[in-house]
């Protein structure tokens, strides 16, 4: 790999560690990146879930402060998705991907519309749990929830963390701020592709040079993206990102 090519994935790591951390977005960036050095759709694509766990890192180091308090929600999410994130290793490494990949774009399209819609569906489950005798959240269909996230999270991957925000946003209490909402789903995702990259690292054919040009950029954006978060006001930001997604879910739609 050329000096071209890593400056290349360097700053294509920049770019998704921003995206990743602030939009759930991060192979919107660092994928079509990894195509452009030379890799083919497969090695692109483990070497990738083997590059972002910079990613989790640097996630984690910037929103110390959103963070604080959240241990037993933050473990309990990452023993789902790392579950889940296990099972799409395993997908990918012993299954034809086209069936599952054409799923993608629409996947991707039904979480930004969740994003988009987050308020009223989030005074409905309330109201109906209400309605119930009991203000808690359907504990299983969350969970289920969270495991499919992490699932495709292991498998593919890209927006997996706008899928995730979608579910956290559904089901946080109320009045949590986005920022919050945001870094319990860089952890989350991170379970995931944390899982999914130990396994492709033994048996994947993962590009080690890329995966560590496209890290270190990744590091960096990941650890100022949670700063941006912290200033931009969320309604913007929310509608930025659901937009966002529904351009990844289209442009991946008229790929395949």
């Amino acid at each position: 790999m050329g000096i071209g090519s890593s400056a290349l994935l360097v700053s294509a790591g920049v770019a998704s560690g921003l995206a990743g951390s602030i939009a759930g977005l991060a192979s919107l960036f660092s994928y079509p990146a990894l195509l452009a050095a030379g890799l083919p759709p497969v090695a692109a694509n483990v070497t990738n879930t083997v590059a972002l766990f910079s990613n989790t890192v640097g996630t984690a180091a910037g929103s110390r402060t959103e963070l604080r308090g959240q241990r037993d929600r933050l473990l309990r999410l990452a023993v789902l998705s790392a579950l889940g994130g296990a099972v799409g290793a395993a997908l990918l490494l012993s299954t034809p991907s086209s069936a599952f990949e054409a799923v993608v774009p629409w996947l991707i399209a039904l979480g930004s519309v969740l994003i988009l819609v987050r308020d009223p569906l989030r005074r409905l489950v309330t109201s109906r749990a209400h309605a119930l005798g009991s203000a808690a959240r359907p504990t299983l269909p969350i969970a289920a929830a969270v495991l499919l996230v992490g699932l495709y999270g292991g498998y593919f991957g890209a927006a997996s963390g706008v899928l995730m925000l979608a579910v956290l946003s559904l089901t946080a209490a109320a009045g949590e701020p986005l920022p919050v909402t945001n870094a319990v789903k860089n952890i989350a995702t991170g379970a995931a592709n944390i899982t999914a990259a130990v396994a492709y690292a033994f048996v994947a054919p993962v590009h080690w040079g890329a995966a560590v040009a496209l890290g270190v950029g990744a590091l960096l954006g990941s650890w100022v993206g949670p700063v941006i978060v912290r200033r931009l006001p969320e309604t913007p930001l929310r509608i930025a990102i659901a937009l966002a997604g529904l351009g990844l879910a289209v442009s991946l739609w008229y790929q395949g």
